[in-house]
């Protein structure tokens, strides 16, 4: 049996979750809550181990999705809208490769189909730096601000750094190392071009972690894929430009087939 998240459920109408990044909680996407739940059942979970979500055994993208499943059935969801952000993102694609049959259409932001290239030299670097402040005793609060400094885009607000801070701040030294030994796992390149619901990917301009050029190659091999770039945006896209990003959504959102 899989893990119930936690998750916060606002508004009626079409079903969008919303699933976070690595760093983040639900509480990262209460901007798209505000600004969409006049019209759309916005659904904001709290990946396994975060924010008082259950721990899975072992994170593994194939658990994650199950557990999305489990909270899909927990609130009587046969389809829902899919919105991922970053690692949410690959959270999202995880899902429609297992469960496609439950996804009524995708929004990938700042993500990419894989973490680094094929062959695992760029995954075990960037797993050894990231988990040596972690072995050295650090915990996420201690290395929050370093690394949000170098996700953000140069016109986000000190409110946009502050909150990724904080929210990465509460994630435990057990759920972050495993969520980086799963990150690095993930390679969906082969199941990109089976897409088959609409799909909206939107990029961050100034994005470094998932570019703007990259998002946009995976966006030519999804059939009729939207393709959308937010300006002057980083990796953390939906707070750097919040209205812009529900913007994009709701319009994705009213050109969907009944």
């Amino acid at each position: 049996m899989s893990v119930l998240p936690t998750f916060t459920d606002t508004g009626s109408g079409p079903a969008i979750i919303f699933l976070h990044g690595i760093g983040g909680n639900a509480g990262n996407w209460q901007p798209q809550i505000d600004g969409l739940s006049a019209r759309y059942r916005c659904i904001a979970w709290n990946a396994p181990g975060y924010a008082g979500s259950p721990a899975l055994p072992e994170m593994t993208f194939p658990a994650l999705a199950d557990a999305l499943a489990h909270l899909m059935d927990h609130l009587g969801l046969e389809k829902a809208v899919i919105c991922g952000l970053s690692m949410g993102g690959y959270v999202a694609q995880e899902f429609l490769a297992l469960h496609p049959e439950r996804v009524r259409a995708a929004i990938l932001m700042c993500t990419s189909a894989a973490f680094g290239k094929p062959g695992g030299d760029f995954q075990q670097k960037f797993l050894a730096a990231r988990l040596k402040p972690m072995d050295e005793g650090k915990t996420p609060a201690d290395i929050a601000p370093a690394l949000v400094a170098g996700m953000v885009g140069p016109n986000a607000g000190p409110e946009v750094g502050q909150a990724l801070t904080e929210s990465m701040s509460v994630i435990s030294p057990e759920t972050y190392r495993q969520a980086l030994n799963c990150l690095v796992t993930f390679d969906r390149r082969d199941a990109v071009k089976q897409i088959a619901v609409p799909t909206c990917l939107i990029a961050g301009e100034e994005d470094t972690t998932a570019p703007a050029t990259v998002m946009e190659r995976m966006a030519a091999r999804i059939p009729g894929c939207r393709f959308d770039v937010i300006g002057g945006a980083g990796h953390i896209a939906n707070l750097e430009a919040p209205e812009e990003t529900c913007r994009l959504i709701a319009d994705f959102m009213e050109g969907l087939p009944e």
